[in-house]
């Protein structure tokens, strides 16, 4: 008996991670959808990975994309966008990006997304500082 409860136990602390990991990916995913979506312009896709409180702040996909150029250049434009660190806690996933502006200039992102009741992850928010800034 005790040997299935250990059992039992190590496999649930392994299947965790391994949760955690799959959502990490996923949320990986959504972001690099919408930076793709930025780079062709694709207003309506890259609005598609807002989540609903995002899309009452900018009621349509040109508004949030105006200012989204107006506000995140660095995100809209860039020479390279590269994952960092990742942290996940209840449904929700904290996911650093390290950029490179279109002029070279270094950038760190905070990506936060939440799990959705259909099992999607939505972008809730971006906050975008020069590298080396405090937050």
């Amino acid at each position: 008996m005790r040997v299935l409860i250990l059992l039992a136990t190590v496999l649930i602390g392994l299947i965790a991670p391994a949760c955690a990991a799959d959502d990490v990916a996923a949320a990986q995913s959504v972001i690099r959808a919408q930076e793709q979506a930025f780079g062709r312009d694709d207003s309506a896709a890259a609005y598609s990975h807002a989540a609903a409180p995002i899309q009452q702040i900018f009621p349509d996909a040109e508004t949030f994309m105006a200012m989204v150029r107006r506000s995140y250049a660095p995100v809209y434009r860039h020479k390279s966008f590269e994952f960092g660190e990742a942290r996940t806690a209840d449904g929700k996933i904290a996911q650093r990006v390290h950029i490179l502006d279109a002029d070279g200039v270094p950038w760190e992102a905070l990506y936060t997304l939440e799990l959705q009741p259909d099992g999607s992850f939505k972008i809730t928010g971006c906050v975008l500082l020069k590298a080396g800034q405090a937050a």
